[in-house]
């Protein structure tokens, strides 16, 4: 048998739309071995009386059949945990990434355009290219906060179809302006576009835009229980009014949440007390973290909501290098975007994993 070519073959790479051959694959780091501080992920595992229990509910379920109506469990028990207002629906994703997709997917209409600040989570801009649809980037102001003036004009002169705010922002881990967030909303709905409200982060920040989401019919509210502490599970939810959720959810592939997927989330939400003190513990730590980078000579460190910190160092390749060599894996962002430059993402890890990190950092500055 002839082994595979190692390049496409230029009759099958005719086939591949140009855009996707100019594109970049989302890059996932080597991380066997390491110190993981790269991808905010909850660093605490299941305790081992919930680890057994949670197996032999898994090995009960019936793998040989499609999902069931148990998935509407999981949405009850979603809309219940989130507190869901009245009138309002909730549809499930394979992550947040599937919904960010699929949403490009149903608003894929002449002219439609997909509106973000910058810097933010790259899947908004990926996900409008993939569909055809044109990506607007707005820049932060140099502090990561909402440049007003920018977001409303680029709103008026480019009629975004979808806004992402992400609340709070990945990579700047920082919360906006509500007042700022309240203008955008009214002038997107305005000029007839939907807002998604990307709480991601929600178990890490000291507010949630739930309490405000029933004033508008045109905004989506969407989470994710990865950061909740089952990023391997991929869960993730998006509410918003119903009949707007109704049209979406079209799109949605049929049994797009496995068994699996639904069974492990549902147990997570019985024993939520757990992760509720997995999130306070992180919080602590974070407050830990950001104390001790404040006085690390020559590292600036931004206020976060999130579980993760965002670092800006004289030399963001020799830091991430040296912290590599010494076992500990971070994100370097300070090519992402020019308001970046020499940034580094760090997540929030446990009381050792954050030692060895600090201890790890200050030779490699």
């Amino acid at each position: 048998m002839t082994a595979p070519a190692s390049t496409l073959d230029p009759k099958l790479k005719q086939l591949i739309r140009q855009d996707v051959q100019s594109m970049h694959a989302y890059a996932i780091q080597e991380s066997s071995g390491m110190v993981k501080l790269d991808a905010m992920e909850n660093p605490h595992r299941l305790p081992a009386a919930l680890q057994a229990h949670l197996g032999q509910r898994l090995g009960a379920l019936a793998l040989n059949r499609y999902p069931d109506g148990r998935v509407n469990d999981l949405r009850r028990a979603l809309a219940d945990y989130a507190q869901m207002p009245e009138g309002f629906d909730i549809m499930l994703g394979n992550g947040s990434d599937e919904l960010i997709a699929l949403l490009a997917l149903a608003c894929d209409v002449p002219g439609g355009s997909v509106l973000a600040p910058l810097p933010g989570f790259v899947m908004y801009a990926m996900s409008a290219q993939l569909q055809g649809l044109k990506f607007i980037g707005v820049d932060l102001t140099p502090d990561f906060e909402l440049d007003e003036a920018a977001m409303l004009a680029a709103i008026c002169l480019h009629k975004p179809s979808i806004t992402y705010l992400a609340y709070p922002n990945n990579p700047t881990a920082n919360l906006w302006d509500d007042a700022v967030i309240e203008k955008i909303i009214e002038a997107v709905g305005a000029q007839g576009g939907l807002v998604v409200m990307d709480e991601a982060y929600q178990p890490f920040a000291s507010k949630s835009y739930i309490d405000r989401i029933a004033k508008h019919s045109h905004v989506l509210l969407m989470r994710t229980l990865s950061k909740f502490g089952l990023a391997g599970v991929r869960l993730g939810y998006m509410m918003g009014p119903k009949a707007l959720i109704a049209e979406i959810d079209k799109v949605r592939p049929p049994y797009n949440i496995s068994v699996l997927n639904y069974e492990c989330a549902l147990f997570a939400l019985e024993h939520r007390d757990v992760f509720e003190a997995q999130a306070q513990e992180l919080i602590a730590q974070r407050a830990f973290l950001s104390h001790a980078l404040g006085a690390l000579p020559g590292v600036k460190a931004w206020h976060s909501d999130a579980n993760m910190i965002l670092i800006r160092v004289p030399d963001a390749a020799r830091t991430f290098d040296g912290l590599k060599h010494r076992k500990v894996l971070v994100k370097n962002i300070s090519k992402m975007h020019p308001l970046l430059a020499n940034c580094l993402r760090l997540t929030v890890g446990t009381a050792e994993e954050n030692a060895q990190l600090l201890a790890a950092l200050e030779p490699s500055l």
